[in-house]
């Protein structure tokens, strides 16, 4: 497998992973939480490396993944406590353990090679070398499996609890009522987030993995109403977000990561000003109808009470001629009025609507 297609793999499974998850983030208005988990995760890394001695990915996955469900906790204990927002909570608890690691790495591990740019930054180029050995036998890069088997579980979580996931993120009262537990469902979702953070560090890093978790659903939220679309909406504009950042990359010949990053950014905005129904555009061309429509209702409304001089109705509604020689062309056009003699008179159609 070339070089090249092993980092636009890569990069489409840390995209569809980051996806999967990152769309219940947006729709739960976590989004940040993303970024927390993201940092504050990196004392589950150190101590993983500390009690085990290497950095092999699962040790490093299981204690990111228990510092994420402990950021969790941390986080809805000071929500709960009603003295913190669960904003300030946030930004309360994600530097505290972000500190912490990095005071564990400055005194226990100031030795090791830990690659906290990598961690931070990610480097996606080099994925291609880092490889897997069985025995002395390579079976691929390290990246591939690693984020191939964060999507794999990010799937079956999504598929199994599919129906606990939608119930729990649109309507948490009713899913207690109906016997499910918001709370263990919540607490499961943050871990695969943890562990998908994790999985995505090598390849895209820390920082950036935000991006992925959060634009490409927020892109699809924009152009559909429904969880499943926008489930498959978010894998997909993350996969062309990886696909096309690659391309952007190699033109430019600048960072990979930042150009998938810079491309979901791009998508983004595309859908905030051409979104078929939150679109800004839409939402222009929706305003000028009901202008246009008011503006006719009216001069209708007003010329039953007889005929009108144009001159009249430019004073008295502050019009320009344009803008009345506009809503006349139109009411004339559908045959509720007709000018004679520089006056404006309703046609029997008109005059049924004008009243």
């Amino acid at each position: 497998m070339s070089p090249t297609l092993v980092v636009i793999l890569v990069g489409c499974l840390a995209a569809a992973s980051c996806a999967l998850v990152g769309s219940f983030l947006v729709l739960r208005r976590m989004a940040l939480l993303g970024d927390a988990i993201s940092h504050a995760v990196l004392p589950g890394i150190v101590i993983a490396f500390l009690l085990t001695g290497d950095r092999a990915a699962l040790p490093m996955v299981l204690g990111a993944g228990a510092l994420g469900v402990i950021t969790v906790a941390l986080v809805e204990l000071l929500n709960r406590s009603r003295r913190l927002k669960e904003d300030a909570s946030i930004g309360v608890v994600f530097p505290a353990l972000f500190s912490i690691g990095v005071i564990l790495i400055s005194r226990y591990a100031s030795q090791v090679d830990l690659d906290l740019d990598c961690v931070l930054y990610g480097e996606i180029a080099y994925t291609p070398w880092d490889l897997i050995f069985f025995g002395t036998t390579s079976i691929g890069p390290k990246a591939l499996w690693v984020n191939g088997g964060t999507l794999l579980l990010n799937i079956l979580l999504v598929g199994l609890l599919f129906k606990e996931l939608k119930i729990t993120t649109f309507d948490s009262g009713l899913a207690a009522s109906l016997g499910f537990s918001p709370v263990l469902v919540h607490y499961l979702l943050m871990s695969a987030v943890s562990v998908t953070v994790v999985g995505a560090f090598e390849s895209v890093g820390a920082i950036l993995v935000v991006a992925m978790l959060v634009v490409p659903p927020a892109t699809a939220y924009l152009l559909t109403d429904r969880l499943g679309v926008m489930l498959g909406l978010g894998i997909g504009l993350g996969m062309v977000s990886a696909v096309v950042g690659y391309g952007v990359a190699r033109w430019l010949d600048a960072s990979i990561a930042g150009a998938i990053a810079a491309v979901s950014g791009v998508l983004f905005i595309l859908a905030v000003a051409l979104s078929p129904r939150h679109g800004l555009l839409s939402k222009l061309l929706v305003q000028r109808r009901l202008g246009r429509r008011l503006a006719e209702k009216l001069l209708l409304s007003h010329l039953t009470e007889g005929p009108l001089v144009a001159a009249d109705v430019e004073s008295r509604f502050g019009w320009s001629a344009r803008r009345l020689g506009r809503v006349v062309s139109r009411l004339e056009g559908a045959g509720k009025l007709r000018s004679a003699g520089g006056s404006l008179h309703l046609t029997p159609a008109g005059s049924d609507e004008g009243r």
